[in-house]
Formats: C-alpha cells, sequence, structure tokens
C-alpha cells in the first residue's frame, strides 16, 4: 500500500462529497485519528478500517488505494488522448495567432513614419526589417 497515495485519494473523496477527512474517518467507523496515524506514524491501516471508509465514501477499495482498474485505465487513456488533442491543438491555433499577429505587426511597421520605423528598428536591434515585397527598410 503506498500510503500517500491512500491519503490523496481519502482527501480527493472527501473534497468532492464536502466532508472533512477526519469527520468521514470517524463515521464511517475507521477512526477519527485514522489519517494522523498513517501520516505521522506510519501506520499501515487495517483492511477493515479501509472497507469500512470505503463503503462510507461511496468507493470501491481499489479506488481508495489507488489501484489501476479497467475503469480507471480506460479513463486515463481517454485522458491522455484528450490532453494530447487539446494540446494539438493549441499548437495550431497559436501558429496561426502568431501568423496573424506578425502579419498585423508588419502591415503597421510598413504604414508607419520614418521616425517610427527607425525606432523599432532600434527597438529590436536591427539593421533593416524585411518587407513582404521582398525590399528592406534601410537603417537611417
Amino acid at each position: 500500500m503506498d500510503k500517500e497515495i491512500f491519503v490523496q485519494n481519502i482527501k480527493r473523496q472527501c473534497s468532492l462529497r464536502g466532508v472533512k477527512p477526519t469527520i468521514a474517518c470517524r463515521e464511517s467507523g475507521a477512526g477519527a485519528d485514522l489519517i494522523n496515524q498513517i501520516e505521522r506514524r506510519g501506520s499501515v491501516p487495517s483492511v477493515e478500517r479501509v472497507q469500512l471508509l470505503a463503503q462510507y465514501l461511496g468507493v470501491t477499495v481499489s479506488e481508495l488505494l489507488g489501484e489501476p482498474t479497467p475503469e480507471g485505465q480506460a479513463r486515463a487513456a481517454l485522458t491522455a488522448h484528450l490532453a494530447q488533442s487539446v494540446k494539438d491543438h493549441i499548437v495550431e491555433d497559436s501558429k496561426i495567432v502568431l501568423s496573424q499577429t506578425a502579419s498585423l505587426v508588419a502591415s503597421a511597421y510598413d504604414k508607419a513614419d520614418e521616425g517610427t520605423q527607425a525606432a523599432v528598428r532600434k527597438l529590436l536591434d536591427v539593421e533593416a526589417v524585411p518587407q513582404e515585397s521582398g525590399h528592406t527598410s534601410e537603417a537611417m
């Protein structure tokens, strides 16, 4: 048993139900000091105490212990797939936004007067800024 995962799962399940872990442990019959015994003393709870708490929280013992279940593995696979899909879309959307932003900035630069263009070149520390037509604006 990974005691840290077990305690995290108790706290997460309690949070989902809006109950304090010490109250859940006491009301389940597992003992109000269950988490304290695990965290501070390194105690391993009895199977009976884990079962009482799991039943009280409406979860399986395996869920509380953090053991992989077929449902949990399927959920993890789906979550990983969705996360990758979102990441791919964010990257693609970011490229589009960056391209559009660069185009707007280039357009604004082209429309600016020579003094403003010179200030931009100085700020960017460049000699010339390429233009879309293939020409460059030379530094003054």
